[in-house]
């Protein structure tokens, strides 16, 4: 029986070209080694299952061959590639930086750099995951990194970019391994299944790509896996079912009833799908991509976004037909408002039928518009028929006024006189005559004038009251008091302070210090008003003057105060020149 080799083991590639997926990478190498522009130290940078390792080894091998090709390929005949296939090579190590990330590994590295190589150019350390070495043991590397004998290459491989100290990544050329598309990942697994003679289904290598998440590693693996359950027919239902992925056909079902308005038929497809052992959290986000694509299905400029068959996307853009852009936004933020609230929801499946039973009721006025939403027509409050109901409401008050609309009916029985109305209500009946009727309205217009000015007069009449001090100092208590807790300091301050009348409507205050001149400045304007209005005067004006005192006191400095003792006190000038006094 044939020993059986794993598919990503027996198909990893041997020379550059049969690198899947990093052309300009790999380009860039073969010229390096045509042109024998070789650095001490490369890194490696990507996730997963790209190729890493395989290029760091094709690399090494290709350096290290005795007749190489043109292209810079090893030639794979001489001692140094048969020794290297036959892994017995003693020029490249390879080392595990996640079982060898010691102080002492790295010590023990260096010593291996100072033998030269048996066979060929060069000494090739390749050293996996990086990243997992120790602080120390980076301090340690760092030495031998930058300055290597002329026989050492290193080439190092991470799939943690971010976790390399800036010393390290400054001393190396970093190279940046690329993710694998789908599509490139369905043509590898297509041609090893046509290797191997096994028939599948491109959706269902589609689903392995997709599931693998740009690991070409992975993906042989899961291929292989598929093999054994499939037992070398290789379909999509199958595929799904072992890998415990939910058909997209409930999503397309789902969206159907989205689309007819059936909630029912939403909660009994949700229930199928849990009882089938899916989680609830992971069937939203597979709604939410599913949306997605039929979201960049409906427009030829965002399809190369969809990564699938030709099958699939031909089946996405039937459905994303029938769907309204606007729906589809709404859904989709349902969707991920769902997700980010499923893990802190105590009762999960009802937050995932509540998304289903919202998204089942959207419809065309419910859904707002994505982008700028365009300029909303107000409707009017009034309409035509309600104002004239309105005016017609009014006419029949202007006809009972006899002084407006003479009476042509019959004479009525004379009716008991009733005491007149106030004024009040009399000005009420000229508001409602000048309202409806337009025959009078410059008359009335000049009643209003009149009435106005009158009322005018009258204010400020009232507002003439002559001042008293009583009065006055209880409404500066007042105004203080009604001063806001941030102004309390400054209320302690001016309540000290005696304002007085010097006329008919003016009061001055007495300040003994220029700060508090400054500070009732400030609020003059707000105090008059506070004071026309609580004693009826709308005349009142506030002064503030510095006491006399305070005006003429200035501070002298002590040569001052001498010269002015000396001008009181003449002797004193004699005193000081006996004792030979001096001023200090």
């Amino acid at each position: 029986m044939e020993e059986y080799i794993v598919s990503a083991r027996k198909y990893r590639p041997l020379n550059f070209d049969a690198v899947v997926g990093q052309r300009a990478l790999t380009a860039t190498l073969k010229n390096a080694i045509a042109t024998g522009k070789l650095a001490h130290a490369y890194l490696f940078c990507g996730p997963r299952g790209v190729g890493k390792t395989t290029c760091a080894r094709i690399f090494a091998k290709a350096i290290n061959c005795l007749s190489p090709k043109e292209g810079g390929d090893a030639c794979g005949t001489c001692e140094s590639c048969v020794a290297f296939d036959q892994q017995r090579s003693m020029n490249i190590h390879e080392l595990d930086a996640a079982s060898n990330n010691s102080v002492e590994d790295i010590r023990e590295l260096t010593k291996q750099v100072q033998i030269p190589p048996q066979i060929g150019k060069y000494k090739v350390f390749i050293i996996d995951e990086v990243h997992m070495l120790s602080a120390s043991a980076f301090n340690a590397f760092l030495k031998t990194l930058e300055e290597p004998p002329s026989y050492v290459i290193f080439i190092l491989a991470t799939t943690e970019k971010h976790k390399i100290l800036p010393t390290i990544l400054s001393r190396c050329q970093v190279y940046d391994f690329q993710r694998m598309t789908t599509q490139l990942t369905v043509d590898h697994l297509m041609y090893v299944a046509q290797k191997e003679g096994y028939t599948a289904e491109p959706e269902a290598l589609s689903l392995i790509a997709e599931k693998a998440d740009g690991g070409m590693r992975d993906a042989l693996s899961i291929f292989d896996q598929m093999v054994s359950f499939t037992g070398g027919n290789i379909t999509y239902e199958q595929v799904a079912k072992n890998l415990n992925v939910l058909s997209t056909e409930y999503y397309f079902q789902l969206v159907d009833f989205f689309l007819a308005g059936n909630v029912q038929s939403c909660l009994m497809l949700l229930n199928e799908i849990l009882n089938k052992g899916f989680d609830g959290g992971n069937f939203i986000n597979g709604l939410a991509s599913h949306l997605r694509n039929l979201l960049v299905s409906q427009d030829a400029v965002t399809l190369p976004l969809l990564e699938m068959s030709d099958k699939m996307r031909s089946k996405y853009q039937e459905q994303a037909q029938k769907c309204k852009p606007k729906f589809l936004y709404q859904a989709i933020k349902l969707c991920n408002d769902c997700d980010q609230s499923y893990r802190t929801s105590r009762n999960k499946r009802l937050q995932v039928e509540i998304c289903l039973i919202q998204a089942a009721q959207l419809t065309e006025e419910d859904v707002p518009g994505a982008g700028r939403c365009p300029a909303k027509i107000l409707k009017p409050i009034f309409t035509k028929q309600a104002a004239k109901s309105q005016t017609a409401a009014c006419t029949p008050v202007a006809a009972t006024q006899p002084a407006t609309t003479p009476s042509v009916s019959a004479p009525a029985p004379a009716a008991p006189k009733t005491p007149a109305a106030p004024k009040a209500k009399a000005a009420d009946s000229k508001v409602i005559l000048r309202k409806v009727s337009f025959k009078h309205f410059g008359n009335n217009t000049t009643e209003e004038a009149e009435v106005n000015k009158q009322e005018t007069q009258a204010e400020q009449i009232e507002l003439k009251k002559p001042l008293e001090e009583l009065a006055l100092m209880e409404g500066w208590h007042k105004y203080l008091n009604s001063l806001p807790r941030e102004q309390m300091a400054i209320a302690q301050r001016i309540r000290m302070l005696q304002p007085k009348i010097t006329g008919p409507s003016s009061v001055e205050v007495t300040v003994n210090n220029p700060q508090i001149i400054n500070e009732l400045n400030d609020l003059k304007a707000e105090m008059e008003a506070f004071l026309r209005k609580n004693l009826q005067n709308s005349e009142i004006s506030l002064s503030f003057h510095l006491s006399k005192q305070e005006a003429v006191q200035r501070n002298y400095s002590k040569q001052e105060y001498l010269l002015e003792m000396e001008k009181m006190n003449p002797m004193l000038t004699t005193f000081i020149k006996e004792f030979e006094l001096e001023f200090d």
